[in-house]
């Protein structure tokens, strides 16, 4: 059954609009109350290992890297799992488990920055092993026809989340005397409700298949040419892609914020991911999702050149983090929409980790390339560098995506 309708009547009688169904809005709440959970920790780590522990840029980039990148192969072997015993709920539910209990492991670890990375490395082991169970069953969910939108209302929840957590870390600091322990202890509570939710909520969605071996045939998947070319581009895009941390720590230099505003910067990109995910996942549906992730990376060549650009002050601001905003409502949601209808359907979850993984491995690349430019020739330089990187993913991406199911709009 779906329940909320977006669109309106056609003159002939059918509906241009479709519903999202009640599964993509429990997993959606899910993934809010983690993200408030996650984002707690995220808002305030860059600021507290740059700037409190001295890190240099080529070692926060190994943190950052880590970050994503060190858990890729758990992102393969998490979506084979759900698509071998088809328990994706199952296997989310671990993840989303995993990186509640890594909330805690914060507390042990102290200031060691080599022990702080290990944790991250593990709360990204939860993401990575929830991601591609949680993103099939949103396509086994949804109507092919729909599927940007459905991605499109997930992740404007699983944004809400992100904009909620940096101000409920603040408010945490505030009442517990800037006490960081606080803020962990908060979060693991919080990522808690997240799994209780998950458990009460979200329906697993088993295919009425019979019963066959699935193999991790990673080759016999990259075999098919839209699987290849999706996974490619992926890589690609991601390759470069600036850490969430780099970013915001340039702003903060460049613009010489207190630390204390220093959260804010994601709550900037979140408003605006937040308030453009679900439109944006609709217009992908309607025009076609490779003009607007195109236009995703685009925006993300756009944050790369203001930070050292002329603009600055509050403009700069407003400016940057809305286009980064953009850039994350405009991508993340209408790759998996375009991933949905070129992968097999018993090996779903497991097609949809293996882009996952691609770019995790890339975004792991990406961190320390930048932070070993920015220690090598400068801040400005690197990011101009990653400018012109993007710049020539967008047009290998455009070449290689064009011809995929849905990405361009056909004209009836």
């Amino acid at each position: 059954m779906y329940l909320s309708t977006i669109g309106r009547p056609r003159t002939d009688g059918s509906r241009a609009g479709v519903r999202i169904g009640a599964n993509v809005l429990a997993l959606g709440s899910v993934s809010l109350i983690t993200d408030v959970s996650a984002e707690m920790v995220t808002a305030v780590l860059p600021m507290y290992l740059v700037l409190g522990l001295q890190l240099s840029p080529l070692a926060y980039g190994m943190i950052d890297g880590l970050n994503t990148g060190a858990t890729a192969l758990l992102r393969l072997a998490g979506g084979w799992t759900a698509d071998r015993f088809r328990h994706r709920k199952a296997v989310a539910g671990a993840g989303y488990a995993l990186s509640a209990v890594a909330k805690l492991g914060l507390l042990l670890v102290g200031r060691s920055a080599t022990g702080i990375g290990l944790v991250v490395a593990v709360d990204r082991a939860g993401k990575g092993l929830r991601t591609a169970p949680r993103d099939a069953l949103i396509t086994l969910s949804t109507p092919p026809e729909a599927l940007g939108r459905a991605f499109g209302v997930h992740r404007a929840m699983d944004s809400f989340g992100a904009f909620l957590g940096p101000l409920v870390a603040m408010a945490v600091l505030a009442a517990a005397g800037q006490s960081f322990d606080a803020v962990f202890v908060a979060s693991c509570c919080i990522a808690v409700l997240g799994v209780v939710v998950l458990v009460l909520f979200v329906r697993d969605q088993r295919e009425e298949l019979p019963p066959v071996r699935v193999k991790l045939d990673v080759r016999g998947l990259l075999a098919a040419a839209p699987v290849r070319r999706l996974t490619l581009a992926a890589v690609l895009l991601g390759t470069a892609t600036v850490g969430d941390g780099f970013v915001y720590l340039l702003l903060q230099r460049r613009e010489d914020l207190a630390i204390g505003w220093f959260p804010l910067l994601a709550v900037g990109t979140n408003l605006a991911y937040l308030l453009l995910a679900a439109p944006l996942g609709a217009l992908a549906d309607r025009v076609g999702r490779l003009p607007v992730l195109l236009t995703a990376y685009l925006a993300l060549a756009g944050v790369y050149l203001l930070l050292f650009g002329p603009l600055g002050g509050t403009p700069l601001l407003i400016v940057a983090l809305g286009l980064y905003g953009l850039f994350y409502a405009a991508s993340d949601g209408v790759l998996m929409a375009l991933a949905g209808p070129v992968l097999p359907e018993r090996l779903r979850t497991t097609g949809i980790a293996l882009i996952h993984t691609g770019q995790a491995l890339a975004y792991l690349v990406s961190s320390l390339l930048f932070g070993l430019a920015w220690q090598l020739w400068g801040p400005a330089t690197a990011t101009r560098l990653a400018a012109g990187a993007v710049a020539l993913a967008i047009v290998a991406s455009a070449v290689l995506l064009f011809r995929l199911p849905g990405a361009i709009k056909e004209a009836t």
